[in-house]
């Protein structure tokens, strides 16, 4: 795809993201609301989650959906974030050490898989492996991905690519995007014929086939840690967390293909 026309649909697929994050009003002590960023990949369990606090509660979470590492800096640079959700441990580390996170909150919320999606629906699978010959199934088209040096998805599927012994063949193919859904979305409007995106994500549109899974051994673990900020002042922050938890948003959960962790 000509760069142009890559930054174009780029931008399309990403706005909104941006317009989510941008609309979100700073969360107010005590007036009921209270502000979540999580990894893009959440964003269906999470709507859904977020109606039942809602009618159980009548609590209002506002929603911020990008990748982890953009969420991660933006917390980092003071945005008025209450609770956050990450694609990987490592970008929670990161705001553990800086003592961003409030004390004793965070702990790992669900699992995901990693699989690969082909453009339209009832795709015949394949067997993921050493063998598999990823670069002919691409031919001249791109392999979407997220960021692979920042965003989780991106990091994890280029670890199993490697791991594998199908990266080198097929990295001047990869079109990077800025967080997984767009990668996803790439696959799904056609422009891209395969992506590496996370299990959940397939099971989210209707315009793409799971193809296969890799190997669990191919890549580190896929958990997600959830943790309070401490700068946070939602009253609702806590409580939201413990709904996290709770039957219904496990269901939810469970209903997007995540794994979760825990009791």
């Amino acid at each position: 795809m000509p760069r142009p026309l890559l930054r174009r649909w780029t931008a399309r697929l990403l706005w909104p993201f941006a317009l989510v994050a941008l609309l979100a009003p700073p969360a107010l002590a005590g007036d009921g609301r209270l502000t979540v960023f999580a990894a893009a990949s959440m964003k269906n369990a999470l709507e859904e989650i977020a109606t039942g606090f809602a009618r159980d509660t009548g609590g209002e979470a506002t929603l911020s959906f990008a990748g982890s590492s953009m969420l991660a800096r933006q917390i980092q640079q003071g945005a008025p974030a209450d609770l956050f959700i990450s694609a990987n441990p490592d970008w929670m580390d990161v705001l553990e050490a800086d003592g961003i996170l409030l004390a004793d909150t965070r702990s790992d919320l669900v699992g995901n898989a990693l699989v690969l999606v082909g453009y339209g629906g009832d795709l015949p699978p394949v067997e993921i492996g050493p063998s598999m010959d990823l670069a002919g199934m691409l031919g001249d088209g791109r392999l979407a991905m997220a960021l692979v040096q920042a965003v989780p998805a991106g990091i994890y599927g280029k670890a199993a690519l490697e791991a594998l012994g199908l990266w080198s063949s097929v990295a001047p193919q990869v079109v990077q995007a800025d967080n997984v859904r767009s990668a996803l979305a790439l696959v799904s409007l056609g422009e891209a014929p395969l992506g590496i995106v996370y299990a959940t994500d397939a099971v989210a549109d209707d315009n793409v086939s799971r193809l296969g899974t890799f190997p669990p051994d191919s890549h580190p673990p896929i958990v997600y840690p959830v943790a309070l900020v401490a700068d946070g002042d939602g009253a609702l922050a806590r409580p939201f967390l413990d709904y996290l938890r709770g039957p219904d948003a496990r269901a939810a959960l469970e209903r997007q293909g995540f794994v979760v962790i825990g009791e």
